[in-house]
């Protein structure tokens, strides 16, 4: 028989149990309040997420954009051609004069006969001068990501210390004898062609600072003259120019040339003009690059024609003579405003003033005889000459403290923003300059050893910034270093790491390219800076890999 609990034991039993109840409400709230926490986090961090991908997205749009400006025009262009061609005028056509004053007033022609005799005996030679020492070579280029080899030869010639980049390529000049510099040239007749140039290059100067003048006169004239022939088309034509005599001359200083030949008879396939119907085209159509703003182009034409090769009666053809050379022009992407060719004879000279080059496209147009064209440029150095990039060295150097005998370099600072300015410099010593001038072999060395001790300089300087390197991987591996400094050092770090690993694989991969093999000897790629794995003279593998991985592997168990 089951006994009745007494009010008394009742009692004590509530008292015992309340406790447990007390407590139990407590710990279900902290429990809610944690989950609702946690739910509220991983919603912000989703929102980070989507907000990042939608960034990724838009900068990768932009990107696209300047690639896809040049494709997309193209391909609108021949989309509205189909199959007929936009039309194009040449010298016999009634309206090319005045379509040239109309559409193209920055392009000023200068026919042989109006410059110095002198130049018209001494540039021939320079040009045959350096094409018999071998001295004009045809260029590997990049584009859209595959390595091509241009059907033009070219050197450049100019200040010395200076670069001018095309195409992915950076070229360095054979110096011209400017005051002041000593130049080693490998032969009398290389230095007597250089000297040349450097004397057409002042000629030319001062012939587009009158014309850039006198553009600024007829613009505020407001003059319209259609000339009546070539030889007296205007010395300028109507349009914006420069506000003061200082700008104007800064954008005549010209400070490189850029030399092309082509022999068209030795190329077997020379693309056609695509929009016009124009025929063969040794350069297509493009613009200028890398040059100061609004800056001008000068061109002296040199084709390898005797009187007998030229056409007596170019009437006879139908648009432009195909045994000729011209010089093609468009309005880039325009298909309403008729193209302009103009023929390039011994001796003749073009300019594109102001902003033409940048509004307008030309190709060259190749004739039946072999060409050489000097086109004076101002080109945009302002990270493009040696004296810029010993600097940037000097700025990334500063963070060393002290160096030991076997290599190794002690730092002042980790300072992130420091260590990522140095391995940024390091990627750029690396792959705009040493790997861009041993990319083209030792054909500089044909000319002149002036580049040899700089890059003999800039390479020293660079294995001095694998040590930086080394450094700081030493530092930030270090045990009890803090992890929220580890995890500032790694982020600063691992993306000019992470580029460093890609574009060496990529240059490597250039260097044994399908293109290159057939190189001549002095052109034939060097891939350098380059060493074993084991090599005890470098602090840091030529492969990254294994410590961009390794980094990777740090920095999110840092922040974990």
């Amino acid at each position: 028989m089951k006994r009745v609990q007494t009010a008394e034991e009742r009692e004590r039993e509530a008292k015992v149990s309340e406790p447990a109840v007390v407590l139990v409400w407590p710990l279900l709230v902290v429990v809610l309040l944690v989950l609702v926490m946690v739910v509220v986090v991983v919603v912000v961090l989703l929102m980070l997420v989507l907000v990042l991908v939608l960034l990724v997205l838009v900068l990768l749009v932009v990107a696209a954009d300047s690639h896809a400006t040049w494709s997309s025009g193209k391909l609108r262009l021949l989309e509205e051609l189909e199959d007929t061609w936009l039309p194009y005028l040449t010298p016999k056509d009634d309206e090319f004069y005045q379509q040239w004053q109309l559409k193209y007033p920055k392009l000023v022609f200068r026919e042989a006969g109006s410059i110095p005799e002198e130049l018209h005996k001494e540039v021939p030679e320079a040009f045959l001068t350096l094409h018999k020492h071998g001295c004009l070579f045809r260029d590997v280029v990049r584009i859209q990501g595959k390595d091509v080899l241009t059907p033009v030869s070219r050197i450049l010639i100019g200040d010395p210390g200076c670069t001018y980049k095309y195409l992915n390529t950076r070229l360095f000049t054979v110096p011209w004898p400017v005051q002041g510099c000593t130049i080693n040239y490998t032969e009398a007749e290389i230095a007597a062609a250089c000297q040349t140039f450097l004397k057409l290059n002042d000629y030319l100067q001062v012939e587009t600072i009158q014309a850039l003048e006198e553009l600024a006169v007829r613009e505020k004239a407001n003059e319209d003259a259609v000339p009546l022939c070539m030889a007296e088309f205007p010395r300028a034509g109507v349009g914006p120019s420069c506000d003061d005599e200082v700008d104007i001359k800064s954008r005549a200083a010209y400070n490189v040339t850029l030399l092309n030949f082509m022999d068209p008879q030795k190329m077997p396939y020379l693309k056609e003009e695509p929009y016009f119907g124009m025929g063969k085209m040794a350069v297509s159509w493009h613009h200028d690059e890398n040059l100061v703003d609004r800056s001008a182009v000068a061109v002296y034409s040199y084709s390898c024609e005797g009187s007998d090769d030229e056409s007596e009666d170019e009437s006879t053809f139908e648009g432009r003579d195909p045994d000729t050379w011209h010089v093609g022009f468009k309005i880039s992407w325009d298909i309403e405003t008729p193209g302009l060719t103009i023929p390039l004879h011994q001796g003749d000279c073009y300019f594109m003033l102001d902003d033409l080059n940048a509004t307008h496209q030309h190709c060259v147009l190749a004739g039946s005889q072999p060409r050489f064209s000097s086109t004076h440029r101002v080109a945009e150095c302002s990270t493009g000459t040696l004296d810029y990039i010993l600097q940037r060295c000097q700025l990334a150097l500063q963070n060393v403290l002290n160096d030991s005998d076997n290599g190794d370099v002690s730092l002042k600072s980790f300072e992130p923003a420091v260590l990522k300015q140095g391995e940024e410099i390091h990627n750029e010593v690396e792959f705009e300059w040493l790997r861009q001038f041993w990319f083209q072999g030792n054909r500089y060395k044909l000319c002149t050893d002036w580049w040899c001790e700089p890059m003999a300089q800039l390479e020293g300087l660079w294995k001095k910034m694998e040590s930086v390197t080394n450094a700081v991987l030493r530092e930030v591996k270090r045990e009890g270093l803090p992890v929220e400094q580890r995890s500032e050092i790694l982020s600063a770090i691992l993306v000019p790491l992470t580029v460093r690993q890609n574009l060496r694989k990529e240059w490597q991969a250039r260097c044994q390219s399908r293109v290159v093999r057939n190189l001549p000897a002095q052109q034939k790629p060097d891939c350098r800076p380059y060493w074993e794995k084991d090599d005890p003279s470098m602090p840091l593998p030529f492969d990254l890999a294994d410590v961009v991985s390794e980094l990777r592997g740090l920095l999110l168990e840092a922040r974990s």
